[in-house]
């Protein structure tokens, strides 16, 4: 059988190497990853999908399913590339708080159908990015501290499995495919749609305070304070900022759900700093909450490694804080605790995380940047050892890093397993594979 066969199969949009907008249609958001695929599928519903997988494993070939490419990993060479954009239905149940959400939905687009019934997802710092990804690697929210993961907030999910048949998936009907989807990634089926549950949202107040760069340590201060003492309805986010040809800054993005007047009182304790070159704290609707980190929406070239941190002693703080930030432009510190070390009442793959913060460091990936890029974020991450988490959750893992990172031994052997027995023939390419 041949690629171009898939064409006779799908009703959707199929593009082969040579025709007209391939390369763009291949394009991952993070433009630095390269994408060798064979093909691509944009999926009309999920019968598509389903036709799709079936073919596929007739064939002996292989699908890659990415709605919008954040988390693309490279790893997908003579693949399929499903793009499942065109299944972007949102149902809200108001009175269950539960969203159907489709698996080409966004979360600025779940926020803004959830946020009008007074309601909200748990989406993360990036509006643009798919739920569906998102959640199949855990998912930490702005909300997540009072709320938990994103994964643990899936109630069912609907799928096509490696024989390309659709399935509805939740504790009673399939737990074992239950439970490794929530937060286990996306190795074992194709989600066509999911539930989730809806919390409610009274208010919301937050923002971003920024400071010149010389205000690091005073900035970092206060941002231990505030996390020493937050509720678990307030989200700080730490950062340094040195973009190319700009002053170095510093600063603290803040989101309280809850009542705003309270939000502000929390955060009252930033303005004694003095000296903010930017402040926009404000009351937000829940659509904008991905506002708050102004972050890229475009496909951009960024280089980002992360890991979970068991402290922020000494030996954190004099490389972090106070130590040089170039080639890197960005320094993010998150702070979890809360729910997110709580276990779930219905477990998933990806479990409570224990350390209370998270810390990302991204670069720009410009071909005269990437090789010192990539050189001052290992020579971080190894100066950190014995200060970082054993894993991580799979949305912050990077290209070229595996999936045996994401997981302790004995979770990463049942997903092994279940990978074996669900797909023995390997259809569905994930970005991290756990049998890679």
């Amino acid at each position: 059988m041949r690629y171009e066969d898939v064409r006779e199969v799908v009703r959707g949009r199929v593009l082969l190497a040579g025709d007209a907008g391939f390369e763009a249609a291949t394009m991952p958001w993070n433009v630095t990853v390269p994408q060798p695929v064979a093909a691509v599928v944009e999926a009309m519903d999920a019968a598509d999908v389903a036709a799709l997988v079936g073919y596929a494993r007739r064939a002996g070939l292989a699908v890659a399913t990415q709605p919008t490419g954040h988390g693309a990993s490279g790893d997908v060479e003579g693949a399929i590339l499903l793009r499942t954009g065109r299944l972007g239905e949102i149902e809200i149940d108001a009175e269950r708080r539960v969203a159907r959400v489709g698996a080409g939905a966004n979360w600025a687009q779940v926020q803004a159908a959830a946020g009008a019934h007074g309601l909200t997802g748990l989406p993360g710092s990036s509006a643009v990015v798919g739920v569906t990804g998102y959640v199949l690697g855990g998912g930490l929210s702005w909300f997540g501290r009072a709320h938990g993961l994103a994964s643990d907030a899936v109630r069912a999910f609907e799928i096509v499995d490696a024989d390309g048949n659709a399935a509805r998936v939740d504790p009673g009907t399939d737990p074992e495919m239950f439970w490794a989807l929530r937060g286990g990634g996306g190795d074992f089926a194709i989600v066509t749609a999911l539930e989730l549950d809806l919390f409610a949202a009274p208010g919301l107040y937050g923002g971003r305070v920024l400071w010149p760069g010389d205000r690091t340590r005073d900035v970092f201060d206060a941002f231990v304070a505030l996390t020493a003492a937050a509720p678990d309805a307030l989200s700080l986010w730490f950062q340094r900022v040195e973009f190319p040809d700009a002053p170095p800054m510093v600063g603290i993005d803040a989101a309280y759900l809850g009542d705003p007047a309270e939000g502000k009182s929390l955060l009252a304790a930033l303005d004694t700093l003095g000296g903010a070159m930017l402040d926009t704290r404000g009351v937000l609707p829940v659509a904008s909450v991905g506002d708050i980190c102004a972050e890229p929406t475009d496909p951009s070239p960024v280089l980002c490694r992360g890991a979970l941190l068991t402290d922020l002693g000494s030996t954190v703080t004099d490389l972090l804080i106070d130590g040089p930030i170039a080639p890197l432009t960005v320094i993010q510190i998150r702070h979890l605790g809360g729910a997110f070390a709580e276990p779930a009442a219905v477990t998933g793959a990806r479990g409570p995380i224990a350390e209370p913060f998270v810390l990302n460091l991204l670069g720009l990936g410009l071909p005269h940047l990437t090789d010192a890029v990539l050189a001052r974020q290992r020579e971080i991450l190894g100066a950190l050892r014995g200060h970082i988490g054993a894993t991580k959750p799979l949305t912050f893992l990077a290209p070229g890093e595996r999936s045996a990172e994401a997981f302790d031994e004995t979770t990463l052997a049942r997903l092994r397993e279940l990978k074996r027995v669900r797909d023995p023939h390997n259809v569905f390419r994930p970005n991290f594979p756990v049998l890679g």
